[in-house]
């Protein structure tokens, strides 16, 4: 029984001195605990006071953590199947060259669907480009009918068009010649955007007619064949297709396969109404002079 005594206090002994030891260990690692989190805190604030004091380190870590950010998410993107979720970009619809031509008058709508059947381009842009003629034709004394016209003739409504010569886009301007009425609009390179494009074309198209004194010569001069003794049949070109265009505008209806017809000026300025006998499509102008007679408009 002694002995059972005996065994019993050297276990209550030992259970106390593990409490004993459990609890200086725990509260040694507690105070050890609590002064390494202070001193963290104190390093980390001592760093941002230190960054703070210094922008360019500031400006330095955000690039940094910014640029780390930016690659996960990057990544994140990579592994994702829809392509379409890393390449979306909403404001690209301010970019688009379009317009419901249900927003147009009805002249001009109509003007728009003819050309868009005519030319197997879609309504929308044309509808975006019959706008602005009616607009910009106000403003510059030109009629729209006759900027479609040319814009019919140079380019097939192709925005994206160059002749041998470097003439470009809708109107076929000499961009390199005419650079300097560009500049408003940010560079040669907005000869590819079709309202600019447009923009520019009317102006060196009124600048041809004012130095011709005449529709027909300024078409004459457009062409750079002012200085030859025929345009290769281009004003004509341009004149008839107008024809067609107010025919149009007057609600006649006018097929989209109508052929090009030799009219003179005064049959396209005056009554408006091609003439009863068509001709073969006339040869192209020779686009070796454009160069030289747009130059002209210059001095």
């Amino acid at each position: 029984m002694s002995a059972y005594r005996h065994w019993a206090r050297t276990g209550a002994a030992a259970a106390d001195s593990a409490r004993v030891f459990l609890k200086d260990v725990g509260h040694g690692l507690l105070e050890v605990s609590h002064n390494s989190l202070a001193l963290l805190g104190f390093a980390v604030a001592a760093v941002v006071v230190f960054v703070g004091s210094h922008p360019e380190l500031r400006r330095g870590a955000e690039q940094k953590a910014l640029g780390w950010l930016l690659a996960r998410q990057e990544a994140r993107l990579e592994r994702d199947p829809n392509v379409l979720l890393a390449l979306a970009e909403p404001e690209a619809i301010a970019r688009a060259t379009a317009l419901n031509p249900s927003a147009l008058t009805r002249q001009q709508a109509s003007v728009a669907h003819w050309l868009a059947r005519r030319y197997k381009v879609a309504p929308e842009p044309i509808g975006r480009l019959v706008q602005e003629a009616w607009g910009i034709g106000q403003r510059a004394g030109l009629e729209p009918t006759l900027i479609l016209a040319v814009m019919a003739v140079e380019s097939g409504f192709n925005p994206f068009a160059q002749s041998p010569v470097g003439a470009q886009g809708l109107m076929q301007v000499m961009t390199r010649v005419h650079d300097d009425k560009y500049e408003g609009f940010g560079g040669n390179h907005a000869a590819f955007d079709p309202v600019t494009n447009l923009r520019v074309g009317v102006q060196v198209l009124k600048e041809c007619i004012a130095r011709a004194g005449s529709l027909e010569g300024g078409l004459k001069y457009y062409v750079g064949a002012a200085n030859l003794d025929d345009d290769g049949g281009y004003a004509a070109k341009v004149l008839a297709e107008q024809a067609y265009l107010r025919q149009v505008v007057a609600g006649r209806l006018v097929p989209i396969t109508a052929p090009v017809r030799a009219v003179s000026t005064h049959s396209a300025t005056a009554s408006g109404a091609a003439p009863a006998e068509p001709a073969p499509a006339p040869a192209p102008a020779k686009e070796e002079a454009r160069p030289a007679e747009q130059v002209a408009l210059l001095q």
